[in-house]
């Protein structure tokens, strides 16, 4: 499934202009330590997190992941945005908890 299909199905809103599109989705990684995401996520991913600061975006480029969800209607700052856009790193927001994003993204991914 497609991160647009993602965005469609779960109701996330696109935070950032560039990136979005027929990125591969492979699974979700839900973490706010990046240590723990830079050893355990996966190409593909989308990170769940409640970080803003513009360091995920370093951490999503190494990992090749699929984007980066920000929870409980957080929002990066305009220049992480900015930077999100240059790097061409998808970044979405939902008022959902980590917790219950999380779990309609491994519904969506598993079923059949």
């Amino acid at each position: 499934m497609t991160v647009t299909e993602v965005v469609e199905r779960l109701g996330l809103r696109v935070l950032t202009s560039k990136g979005i599109g027929d990125i591969e989705v492979t699974g979700g990684y839900t973490c706010d330590l990046l240590s723990d995401v830079m050893a355990n996520g996966r190409m593909g991913n989308l990170w769940i997190t409640m970080q803003t600061h513009q360091n995920v975006l370093a951490v999503a480029r190494i990992k090749d992941l699929a984007g980066i969800v920000f929870v409980n209607g957080r929002r990066p700052d305009e220049e992480t945005i900015r930077k999100a856009n240059e790097e061409h790193v998808t970044v979405l927001g939902t008022d959902e908890s980590a917790f219950s994003i999380s779990g309609q993204l491994y519904q969506l991914l598993e079923k059949p």
